[in-house]
């Protein structure tokens, strides 16, 4: 698929044949490349419905989602930084969450510039829905202040609880998706300039996920997964 993750297409059983058509079984397993490992899931058996107004019907089982999600959980691409090279809107920094947390003003009198570090800290939950599924992701994001020597001092951390929904279509002989946040909740988890609301930073740390997060995550899934 990509240098983090490999598909396997191979068939569980013989093709069973049919006068009218051909029933193909394929294992439709995702893992980290590099790694086959089995994932923590079991494949449940399910049907096509009988349709017959197309040469060729595909159908994907909530198995193949949660085994991407697992791959791409194990080698780490639910793993992101943000810092002020990488961030194309604005430059955060400081100042910005000073001007909203008094706590940060405090600690910093001179505006530094600000990284982020998000990482997921469980398999995202995949639930599979007609046109799309929708992936509950846990994890935590950690604010640093970036000091002119280029060392890092944490400001504060907290836990991040998303609920996103990917719509699926296919296009060029690719599965390809496209991902929408629906839902986002913060929870302060440590805090190195005291205690603060976090109400207070939900605006702005749900825009940068808005605007950084996710069109990266669809650049990526517009590149789509190759078909059988």
């Amino acid at each position: 698929i990509d240098d983090l993750a490999e598909v396997d297409y191979s068939l569980n059983s013989l093709p069973a044949l049919f006068q009218p058509f051909i029933d193909l079984d394929l294992k439709g397993l995702v893992y980290p490349a590099g790694n086959y490992s089995g994932p923590p899931y079991v494949a449940a058996p399910f049907t096509i419905p009988d349709q017959g107004d197309s040469m060729l019907y595909l159908a994907f089982s909530e198995y193949f989602f949660q085994t991407c999600s697992f791959a791409y959980y194990t080698a780490g691409a639910f793993n992101i930084t943000i810092a002020e090279e990488t961030c194309s809107y604005f430059n955060i920094s400081t100042e910005i969450f000073g001007s909203i947390i008094p706590e940060v003003a405090k600690y910093s009198v001179t505006p530094y510039p600000v990284m982020l570090k998000l990482m997921a800290t469980e398999i995202p939950i995949v639930s599979l829905e007609q046109d799309s599924f929708t992936a509950e992701i846990q994890g935590s994001m950690e604010v640093f202040a970036v000091l002119p020597d280029s060392t890092t001092h944490s400001l504060f951390t907290m836990n991040i609880a998303a609920n996103t929904s990917i719509a699926l279509n296919i296009f060029d002989q690719k599965l390809m998706g496209s991902l929408c946040l629906n839902r986002l909740q913060f929870s302060l988890t440590h805090s190195n300039v005291g205690f603060f609301e976090i109400s207070l930073l939900e605006n702005i740390l749900s825009y940068i996920l808005q605007t950084e997060v996710i069109p990266s995550a669809n650049a990526k899934l517009s590149k789509g997964f190759p078909l059988p």
